[in-house]
């Protein structure tokens, strides 16, 4: 005798992965027991246990961001499949291809009281791509539903990872028995794995969007006419390889401003070609007489270069996105180029050429040397405060980047660790890859995703760089730290509480500010260590930061190196820092 739910998950599974699915996470529970034994029967799949279903799905989360390639998460019916919602509005905002499987209770137990029974039909809304409630196991199935399970499975992944990546939500209802016990009177004669060729039942995939005739000229006609441009690369730029973007920004000679995690911070050409200290520099005046911005990617983290994006007039302002998602929170774009940029980059770049060989188009020399020179004067002046200043928060992310080994993986927290990566975060020739979590900018499940991507890259350095508040929202995390074997430095930058909020004009309004906004905690996260099993240390000065992260951060051994600072004075520290920069600057003429 056979048993259904057997058969269809292991149908199911095997396609899964026939279609490419390399990763999942595994959240237990009894409803998906049919899910789970597939899954860890298929030697063909890196399995992943994981005991929280929040922690697990930003574990997933990372693994994907890491990949570029979808990543399953499977867990039982209930409240589990709530605990997904979080990393599933994330991966749906940042464009992560995640494949949520949740298992159901069958339909006449739906609405009827029965217990772990929530409707779980649409769970997520409009965060899923694509949402499917896939057919009830049945014990003598027409060899349709077997075909339909196979392809569901291949367009289910397809689907994810389509131009536009995202989540696809697949509700799987088991009945009992839940166990692969034999069931008298199924007849399964449908072999579950009848393709000798591993190969998908049915094969999707999907070509790159070329830029047409009509929008290369569009983009040749706006630069030609525009002297002075910016080329501004938000969060996700590129994925793989940087040199379509550097050499879009020789060949025009316009600067290219490059958030840490955009992928062209840090590379081999960065340090000689990317601008990163816009934070710095005082916006107005010369750098608003920009004539034409590009923009790849997703909208930039930095508030004083958002404040310019809104605040400038150019001619020509053009978003080129594969993916087509809208990504211009101020809506001043002029045009949006849906074709693949890396595609688009080099045919502009070609005819760029030709029209630089015939003198038809001459960069404007003294635009690009100006902003280079208030990029090297900031910096300047900035290496000089790191050396002689008191510690602080950006000193901290200043020295992180400094000190951390070449191709290392790099997951920054959001609130102010992100900022200061992005403010604090010098180019380097280094090759770190660099991520965020960034589509709704959370910090729920950031221990998790960074765990989740130094699960995909094991070979490479982890170092995670995190807030109190974000650390102890995900310390359940944690957990896989030992239980999946992924070791991590994790820098903890412990303000005691929210320090961003003194950034906002809320800061003013004591006590509310400090009882509801700032909310310090008093925490001791060496308490979390043990409870872990980590090693542990609190850092006192700067020479033992230095000295303490270089040991750890390639010892193998996963460690937490908390420095404590004082948010009010840290904010003060950055506003000197800055007033450094813009002095030196204006005397020198350069704003």
């Amino acid at each position: 005798m056979a048993n259904r739910n057997t058969l269809y998950a292991e149908i199911f599974v095997d396609e899964l992965v026939r279609a490419g699915l390399k990763h999942v996470v595994l959240a237990p529970g009894s409803r998906n027991t049919a899910l789970v034994l597939a899954f860890a029967q298929h030697d063909a799949i890196k399995k992943h246990s994981h005991l929280d279903e929040r922690s697990a799905a930003f574990y997933a989360l990372g693994i994907a961001l890491a990949t570029d390639e979808p990543v399953a998460i499977v867990c039982t019916s209930g409240t589990a499949a709530a605990n997904f919602f979080p990393a599933i509005v994330e991966a749906h905002q940042s464009c992560v291809p995640l494949l949520v499987l949740t298992a159901d209770r069958p339909p006449e137990l739906r609405h009827s009281g029965a217990n772990q029974t929530i409707d779980q039909i649409k769970l997520y809304g409009d965060y899923a791509l694509w949402f499917v409630d896939a057919a009830l196991p049945e014990g003598d199935p027409p060899a349709v539903a077997i075909r339909n399970l196979r392809t569901l499975a291949n367009r289910a992944f397809a689907k994810a990872n389509g131009l536009r990546k995202g989540v696809v939500h697949v509700n799987l209802p088991f009945r009992k028995p839940l166990e692969p016990t034999p069931v008298e009177g199924d007849q399964l004669d449908v072999a579950a794995n009848p393709y000798p060729t591993y190969r998908p039942f049915t094969s999707i995939t999907q070509g790159v969007l070329e830029p047409s005739r009509d929008q290369i000229q569009s983009l040749l006609t706006a630069i030609t006419e525009s002297p002075k441009g910016l080329i501004v690369c938000g969060p996700n730029t590129t994925k793989s390889d940087a040199q379509p973007y550097y050499r879009l920004s020789q060949v025009t000679g316009y600067p290219l401003l490059a958030e840490p995690t955009s992928g062209l911070r840090f590379g081999e050409q960065a340090p000689q070609t990317t601008i990163s200290s816009y934070n710095n520099f005082p916006l107005k005046g010369e750098l608003l007489a920009a004539d034409l911005i590009i923009q790849f990617g997703d909208v930039p983290t930095s508030n004083a270069l958002l404040t310019y994006l809104s605040d400038v007039r150019p001619k020509h302002r053009i978003l080129i996105t594969g993916n087509g998602e809208w990504r211009d929170d101020k809506h001043t774009l002029s045009a949006m180029i849906g074709a693949d940029p890396v595609q688009t980059i080099n045919r502009l770049t070609e005819s760029l050429q030709e029209l630089k060989a015939a003198q038809s188009f001459i960069p404007n020399a003294a635009w690009q040397t100006r902003i280079q020179d208030m990029e090297k004067t900031s910096w300047a002046v900035l290496d000089k405060a790191m050396h002689e200043s008191e510690y602080f928060d950006g000193n901290v992310i200043y020295d992180v980047v400094d000190l951390i080994p070449n191709y290392s993986s790099l997951f920054t927290g959001n609130s102010l660790p992100i900022r200061n990566l992005d403010q604090f975060g010098k180019p380097s020739s280094k090759q770190i890859n660099a991520y965020a979590n960034r589509g709704a900018s959370g910090i729920d499940g950031n221990i998790s995703t960074a765990l989740g991507i130094g699960a995909a890259n094991p070979d490479r350095p982890l170092i995670a760089i995190v807030g109190d508040v974000t650390f102890y929202h995900d310390m359940n995390g944690l957990l896989a730290v030992q239980r999946c074997g992924v070791p991590v430095t994790i820098v903890l930058l412990n303000n005691n509480g929210g320090g961003i909020f003194h950034r906002l004009p809320i800061k003013d309004y004591d006590p509310t500010f400090t009882d509801y906004f700032l909310t310090p905690h008093n925490l001791d996260f060496s308490h979390a260590a043990r409870l872990y099993g980590l090693e542990y240390h609190c850092i006192t000065s700067r020479e033992d930061f230095r000295h303490t992260f270089s040991e750890r951060v390639c010892s193998g051994q996963s460690t937490i190196i908390e420095v404590r600072t004082d948010a009010r004075q840290d904010f003060a520290r950055r506003q000197a820092i800055m007033q450094q920069i813009q002095a030196q600057l204006h005397d020198q003429g350069l704003s």
